[in-house]
């Protein structure tokens, strides 16, 4: 491919060398660079790839893209330099796949919570409209059925266009797709317009990256700056920031949703069942829905994914049934169902203190018996939220287990210790081995009690010290009823 044409829309001066050139393949990690192909110097927060250019061009890049001044001595080496290379990657990548995004309807979901599962609603209702959808996002990738490994939430912006480009050629017209802090906050996502933006809400998490909440809210609203049509949830506080943001822009298509203030739709008449869920809601009309998950938070889930689809042209039918349908993994998801246990276990990824508060007092609304929570927090993570996590397992559960998450490079017990600060000793048990606490948790419960499993969800591992060990917790609940069977 012609190197003017992947620079097309950009703006960067040629330091030295030629652009009517033919490239090969665009990269930013010089271990992957091959003959002929672009290196560009991406500056990360643990290094720069400005350090990497030598090994790059020993690989063989013939063209390197810099946003420092660097002296490049090799004249056969042409020199570009772009203000950003974050962002000229990202227009870089777009060009050379040929701009795929352009050919299929985004969809994003961005906030601290929910956006999974409204990710998942959507799919399930475009999919019921038989439409071919993509999906991007914490549990895995998906084509269709066809189901891709995933490392983070959302892709570098290079792999993101790659998978793009992938979903075209096998025909997919949606993309819902979660947008994480990160990514908007790295300009993985940059250049990427989307037909709907979908604000799900905004609680403490990630603040060990974005250091300060105005950073994090400034980070997700720049998704809506990219939306044709912001569909926001303004029960929460940071919500309607959004929508008042937005129309100082004097931003079109912006639309409310709410199950307790004013919106443009609101729910209405509720039913809590501890299987599912049904309200209403003025589309065109009056309408009822019907979700197979419990909580009150899923109704804010269900209603950013209809009133997206919605606005997209879905015709109702196809979203009601779409949205009874919807099943996903690690939230709110029920296990072992084929043992008949006289108990429920539920497994969820809540992690953060919204979360953990949401999966708790929906639980707690169907628990007959005992609440029994297991958790932990996750390391080299904000602290500030542990001993609130601490607060709210022990407020809301009758007895809440204390255990590791993904300690990382932590020790364990150090991040126990932090949860527990100012805690009731009488309410809570530690068990630092995670797959020990869940076997408490199973020997202590009774009929009608309920065992939360929180903060892992669909994660099939658990991230130690010194490596990362295969951890599911499907398998690690039948492994420990087996066993109990087999006494």
């Amino acid at each position: 491919m012609n190197l003017k044409s992947i620079l097309d829309g950009i703006d960067f001066k040629v330091v030295k060398g030629d652009i009517d050139v033919e490239i090969n393949k665009i990269n930013y990690d010089s271990r992957k660079v091959k003959n002929l192909d672009i290196f560009v110097c991406i500056k990360g927060y643990a290094t720069d790839g400005h350090r990497y250019i030598d090994k790059a061009i020993e690989n063989g890049a013939k063209i390197v893209v810099i946003q420092d001044d660097i002296e490049i001595d090799d004249n056969s080496i042409t020199v570009i330099k772009c203000a950003d290379t974050r962002k000229a990657l990202a227009l870089m990548g777009a060009n050379y796949y040929d701009n795929p995004s352009e050919k299929m309807k985004i969809i994003g979901i961005t906030g601290t919570n929910g956006k999974t599962t409204t990710a998942f609603m959507i799919k399930d209702i475009l999919e019921a409209y038989n439409k071919k959808v993509g999906l991007i996002g914490t549990i895995a990738n998906y084509i269709g059925s066809e189901r891709l490994h995933t490392e983070r939430t959302t892709p570098e912006s290079l792999e993101l266009q790659e998978l793009f480009s992938e979903m075209v050629s096998k025909g997919v017209e949606y993309c819902v797709m979660e947008v994480s802090s990160h990514s908007l906050e790295l300009d993985r996502v940059y250049g990427v317009n989307f037909e709907v933006g979908i604000f799900t809400n905004l609680t403490r998490d990630h603040l060990d990256f974005h250091k300060t909440f105005e950073n994090y809210y400034k980070a997700k609203f720049k998704l809506f700056e990219r939306s044709r049509i912001k569909i926001i949830n303004i029960d929460d506080n940071y919500g309607r920031q959004v929508v008042s943001d937005l129309y100082a822009l004097n931003s079109d298509d912006v639309y409310s949703f709410s199950v307790k203030g004013d919106s443009d739709y609101k729910a209405f008449n509720e039913e809590m069942g501890s299987r599912e869920i049904k309200f209403k809601l003025n589309i065109k009309e009056e309408e009822q829905f019907i979700l197979n998950i419990p909580g009150e938070y899923n109704i804010y889930n269900a209603l950013g994914a209809i009133i997206s689809c919605f606005k997209s042209g879905v015709p109702v039918e196809a979203i009601k049934r779409g949205i009874e349908n919807v099943v996903v993994l690690g939230r709110c998801e029920r296990v072992a169902r084929e043992y008949n246990l006289p108990y429920e276990i539920i497994i969820d990824y809540a992690h953060t203190p919204d979360g953990l508060e949401n999966i708790l007092n929906t639980s707690k609304a169907f628990t007959e018996g005992k609440l029994i929570s297991v958790f932990g927090c996750g390391g080299d993570r904000d602290k500030v939220k542990r001993p609130q996590m601490g607060k709210i397992s022990t407020d809301i559960a009758d007895i809440s287990i204390i255990t590791s998450d993904n300690p990382r490079s932590e020790d364990p017990m150090s991040i126990i210790k932090d949860i527990e600060v100012g805690l009731d000793k009488e309410k809570y048990i530690i068990i630092e081995n995670r797959k020990e606490a869940i076997k408490r948790a199973i020997d202590i419960a009774t009929k009608g009690d309920v065992i939360v499993i929180a903060g892992k969800g669909h994660e099939t591992y658990q991230i130690l010290k010194d490596k990362t060990i295969h951890f599911d917790e499907r398998e690690v609940v039948k492994e420990i009823l087996d066993r109990e069977r087999n006494h």
